[in-house]
C-alpha cells in the first residue's frame, strides 16, 4: 500500500538522560526557549522550534542521547502495522494520550521513528 502523500514531520523530541545539560546548549546554540511540563513519567520540556515545528526534551534513562522525529498519520494502527510488516520492530504499540496516539518504531537499517494521530 503507498501513501497519496508524504508524510508530515510535525514533533522532534530528544531523548536524554541529562535534561539540564541538554537544555543549556541547545538555548544558548538556538535561542530556544523550553517550558517545563509535567509528565507522568519524568520531565518533559516543551520546545518551539520554528516553522510550526513542535519538539520537547525529554529526561529518560536512555543509553544514548537520540532525536526522534514524529510523523503525523491517519490511522496509527495502520501506520504501525506497516512498519512491522516492511520490518520494523515495534518498541511502543499505539498509547493513548491527552493529545492523541503515539508508536516508536525502528527501522531494520537502524533508526526510531514515531507515528502520531492526534484526535479530532
Amino acid at each position: 500500500m503507498a501513501f497519496a502523500r508524504a508524510q508530515s514531520v510535525v514533533h522532534l523530541e530528544l531523548h536524554t538522560g541529562d535534561l539540564g545539560s541538554a537544555r543549556a546548549f541547545y538555548q544558548e546554540l538556538c535561542g530556544w526557549r523550553p517550558e517545563r511540563i509535567r509528565a507522568s513519567n519524568g520531565s518533559y520540556l516543551a520546545l518551539e522550534l520554528g516553522r510550526g515545528l513542535g519538539g520537547g526534551i525529554v529526561e529518560c534513562s536512555t543509553r544514548h542521547p537520540l532525536w526522534l522525529p514524529y510523523v503525523e498519520v491517519g490511522e496509527i494502527a495502520a501506520a504501525t502495522d506497516r512498519a512491522r510488516r516492511l520490518g520494523a520492530s515495534v518498541l511502543l504499540g499505539p498509547r493513548e494520550g491527552p493529545a492523541g496516539w503515539r508508536s516508536v518504531v525502528a527501522a531494520p537499517s537502524g533508526g526510531e521513528i514515531a507515528f502520531w494521530q492526534p484526535k479530532r
